[in-house]
């Protein structure tokens, strides 16, 4: 056997063993997403629920970004907002991703970042699940992941945070939505997944991607909280517009 195959088998074992992780990581979501299938309530949430997120959050000022609809039909979210977040001006940035469903909580889990972004062309560095505490004391948990894309030219890195919420509940995995569901589809009203992204392109220091993540994580929360707590309440006012219909057609 000559020294050049032996040198390749690392790098083949590798390649076999993150496509069987992959491959393995793919049958669980589709599991999962299949599993929570079932209708969470009767009333979608309305799309522009998500139009009133604040884009002033403590030092960090946002600005709406279109997505791409190739996306958005992917996605099939009943709402989603996009967002470029700045501070120190504009030294510091992340982006915001929010989508959000009244009636299934299945589109939630089937496109993880780290499914996605390994089919884009991603490798996927690390991955870690995290407690961040919040000014009130809360535990936010969260995955945060770290990817890496790189050519003879250009060489990009992406670090990502995110959660899920069931109602003004945080989710660090896709387990808790899980059992909240299995517990009775009709105790929740919306299920939402947030993503907090830093990519460069090799200008950016690992550890201050993930500081910006962390930052903006504690420091949007409660934000987010109080924007599910408001689509709660749109659905309800929905939900109570309909049955009044009803009544007043019988």
């Amino acid at each position: 056997m000559t020294s050049e195959n032996l040198n390749r088998r690392p790098v083949v074992a590798a390649a076999i063993t993150a496509g069987f992780l992959l491959l393995i990581l793919g049958l669980t979501y589709r599991v999962l997403a299949a599993r929570l299938s079932t209708p969470l309530s009767k009333t979608p949430i309305n799309p522009a629920a998500l139009d009133g997120f604040p884009l002033q959050i403590h030092d960090w000022t946002g600005e709406d970004v279109p997505l791409d609809e190739t996306i958005l039909d992917k996605i099939n979210a009943e709402a989603s907002i996009n967002r470029l977040y700045s501070r120190d001006n504009g030294a510091e940035s992340i982006s915001l991703f929010i989508a959000a469903s009244g009636v299934t909580a299945g589109i939630m889990v089937g496109h993880p970042p780290e499914i996605c972004n390994v089919m884009s062309g991603y490798q996927l560095l690390d991955q870690r699940f995290i407690e961040l505490i919040l000014e009130s004391g809360t535990k936010l948990p969260c995955t945060i992941l770290q990817f890496y894309r790189g050519g003879s030219l250009i060489q990009e890195r992406k670090t990502i945070l995110y959660y899920y919420m069931a109602d003004e509940q945080f989710c660090g995995d896709r387990s808790v939505l899980r059992s909240k569901v299995r517990r009775g589809p009709s105790m929740v009203n919306c299920i939402a997944q947030v993503q907090i992204v830093a990519s460069s392109r090799g200008t950016l220091p690992a550890d201050s991607a993930v500081r910006m993540v962390y930052d903006f994580a504690v420091d949007s929360a409660s934000s987010i909280a109080q924007l599910m707590e408001y689509i709660k309440k749109d659905q309800s006012a929905d939900s109570s517009r309909e049955l009044k219909k009803g009544v007043s057609r019988q």
